[in-house]
């Protein structure tokens, strides 16, 4: 039987029972995000799952985004780097699937996307995919040593000198030090920022399973991580650092102390999230011994004819980059979450 997922308590915590179980789901077929997107973003979010005798089989999370400025999408999950259906059954695997394309139908969306971690529809003509994104994720272990000399000589050099010059981390229970590091990276690279609420919403909903950890040096707060906790997994998912951090290799030891936090909690492998080949977020992560394994998303195309192309890579978006950067940081913050929210 297909269902679509009700915003209350007991239903939610029957899917997220559901995914924490399930081998193929992620931190990010999890029910909060149905408010988080909806509440954060206004987006309409349809959270269908498969139950056969009462017991969940299969969940499968969707949002629409309509934009005037970068078209008008069906996915699975915007906002989030895995997504997708996830099931233990072929039967709950094909209904997901079907209600998908009938939703994506009668919406008439340019495409449906599923942010897959693994290829689901291999030989399938209805769907494509492109070489876009590539994930990197690797085993830790509870020796901090061993982890340590894991990391290649060069990046190990820029920790030991973090060390060096005192730079310790701490955990907050609120996000504002950690979005005044975070809104100082992202407009330095020419990014809109996401709204202060948003960050609140995903603390608020995911609660423990949310860290945010900020880098000091004294007391000047030098970067900002927040991190997601799913199963064994640790996922620092948002992540900047001030003007001051290139100076101190700010950066390099807010993955490090995260890392070395989670191994000695019992997390067991670091997932440094997805990059695009050709960006320094992807060979910052190579350099830290991580491979890179390419993400097999999936599309189908409804009203348009093209795979869609929004992504900071696009020359079209350059001279946009450009001048974000030349914006006054305030002014930044101010028109960010307006543009970002469409972005997914």
């Amino acid at each position: 039987m297909l269902q679509l997922l009700l915003p209350n308590a007991e239903e939610c915590a029957r899917w997220d029972a559901f995914v924490q179980a399930c081998p193929e789901a992620t931190f990010f077929h999890r029910a909060g995000w149905q408010k988080v997107i909806e509440q954060a973003f206004g987006h309409r979010c349809w959270f269908f799952y498969v139950e056969r005798d009462g017991r969940i089989e299969g969940v499968l999370p969707l949002a629409q985004i309509k934009s005037r400025l970068f078209g008008h999408s069906l996915v699975s999950l915007p906002f989030c780097v895995y997504g997708g259906v996830a099931a233990t059954s072929g039967e709950a695997r094909a209904l997901l699937d079907q209600a998908a394309e009938e939703l994506a139908a009668s919406l008439n969306p340019g495409h449906l996307e599923y942010r897959n971690c693994k290829p689901a529809h291999p030989g399938n003509p209805k769907w494509q995919g492109k070489e876009l994104y590539y994930t990197f994720r690797k085993a830790i272990t509870a020796d901090n040593e061993e982890n340590m000399n894991a990391i290649p000589r060069k990046q190990r050099a820029m920790v030991r000198k973090a060390i060096k010059l005192g730079l310790r981390g701490e955990v907050d229970q609120d996000i504002d030090r950690f979005f005044h590091a975070y809104a100082s990276s992202v407009h330095r690279l020419g990014t809109p920022v996401f709204s202060k609420k948003y960050f609140r919403l995903l603390k608020q909903i995911f609660a423990d399973d949310c860290e945010v950890r900020v880098i000091l040096q004294e007391d000047k707060i030098v970067a900002g991580v927040m991190s997601f906790f799913f199963r064994d997994e640790v996922l620092p998912y948002y992540g900047g650092g001030t003007a001051l951090a290139r100076d101190v290799a700010g950066n390099d030891f807010m993955y490090w102390d995260l890392m070395q936090a989670s191994a000695d909690q019992g997390y067991r492998l670091f997932d440094f999230g997805r990059s695009k080949a050709g960006t320094g977020a992807f060979d910052f992560k190579k350099n830290w011994g991580f491979s890179a394994q390419p993400l097999p998303y999936e599309y189908q195309l409804y009203a348009s004819s093209e795979l869609p192309d929004v992504n900071p890579l696009n020359p079209k978006y350059q001279l946009f980059i450009k001048l974000w950067r030349k914006m006054p940081l305030a002014l930044a913050n101010a028109l960010g979450p307006h543009i970002v929210k469409d972005l997914g």
